[in-house]
């Protein structure tokens, strides 16, 4: 027998998931190269997903989920990292065909893993996460197509969640004017706090109604949200500009038409942040330790036990969980 440790264990029983905290033991820990004795995970919406058994995400019970976890490294078949070692780990789908980090032991391959950049503790690794790996991704990509701070004023919808939360506190800090679109008249305040020059109600963007093109606003846009907000967004963006697309938040399908494309020549730059490769990985955790201000991130986050995850579940859902929740597994 191996040595016991808790874990948030999902089953299955007539079409309904259902989540309970277990002590499991070491040895069923999945195969991989590396045992990591975790510390924090987190909260996104993917997760929220995989609590509540929508999508199919996950087709094995019983399942330990969590997309994300950051910790020290105890055993290690690998050479490329050793007992002691901080490491951080997202996407790859794990938490979904892999078991994740709600839990306080986990086994991965070592490839999947990245070392966590010097000065960022594992608690601000996950208040980052996923969420904010996507929007530096996206900021990324936004500045390859030639976003630069001066050209106009970059659009964050979805900006009092997580992924929106990090966007605009980096956005802010590289010297952008950022707007932020959120449902949420009452976060106006916490989003100024974090940057925003300007904060739209949602209704303003998703009332699109159906214009080829509308007055062009926005240098760029980071779009968490898609559905009915996106082709408001394409039809309102400058010549030559781009949106980053990376989430699906408000629905996977939208309605739009052509002309943004062919009279201002604007772009939708897809952002996977699951797949990546190494290198990316690690330039994207390098920009997020040295650009994310640390007290700006802090002011995201909300820690708790992985016993409330389930209700927090629906709550991300629900679009009303603001800025980043951090389980601590250990308590």
């Amino acid at each position: 027998m191996g040595e016991a440790f808790k874990a948030l264990v999902l089953d299955q029983a007539d079409g309904k998931v259902r989540a309970e905290l277990r002590q499991l033991d070491t040895d069923r820990l999945p195969e991989g190269e590396v045992t990591i004795a975790v510390e924090y995970s987190d909260l996104n919406y993917k997760d929220g997903m995989i609590l509540e058994g929508i999508g199919r995400l996950v087709r094995d019970y019983p399942h330990v989920p969590g997309i994300d976890f950051a910790g020290v490294v105890e055993a290690s078949g690998d050479g490329r990292y050793r007992p002691g070692d901080r490491v951080v780990l997202t996407g790859w789908r794990v938490g979904e065909l892999h078991w994740g980090g709600y839990a306080q032991k986990a086994r991965v391959k070592a490839d999947w893993l990245v070392p966590l950049p010097s000065g960022l503790s594992t608690r601000q690794a996950m208040a980052i996460g996923t969420a904010g790996f996507a929007a530096m991704l996206a900021i990324e990509a936004l500045e390859r197509h030639g976003l630069a701070p001066g050209k106009g004023e970059v659009l964050v919808t979805g900006a009092s969640g997580g992924l929106g939360s990090i966007a605009v506190a980096i956005l802010a800090r590289l010297g952008y004017a950022v707007a932020a679109v959120t449902g949420r008249p009452e976060l106006h305040d916490y989003l100024k706090s974090l940057g925003a020059a300007t904060c739209i109600d949602r209704q303003e963007i998703t009332s699109y109604g159906g214009k080829p093109l509308d007055r062009a606003r926005w240098a760029g846009c980071i779009d968490s949200v898609g559905g009915p907000a996106l082709p408001a967004v394409l039809s309102q963006l400058h010549h030559g500009a781009a949106v980053a697309a990376c989430g699906n938040a408000g629905g996977l399908t939208f309605e739009a038409n052509v002309l943004p494309f062919l009279l201002r020549a604007v772009a939708m730059l897809g952002i996977d942040s699951v797949m990546q490769p190494f290198a990316v990985r690690e330039k994207m955790w390098a920009r997020l330790a040295a650009e994310l201000p640390p007290e700006k991130l802090e002011a995201t986050v909300h820690v708790a036990s992985l016993a409330e995850a389930p209700s927090l579940a629906k709550r991300i859902l629900a679009g009303a969980v603001r800025g980043r929740v951090v389980f601590d597994v250990n308590i």
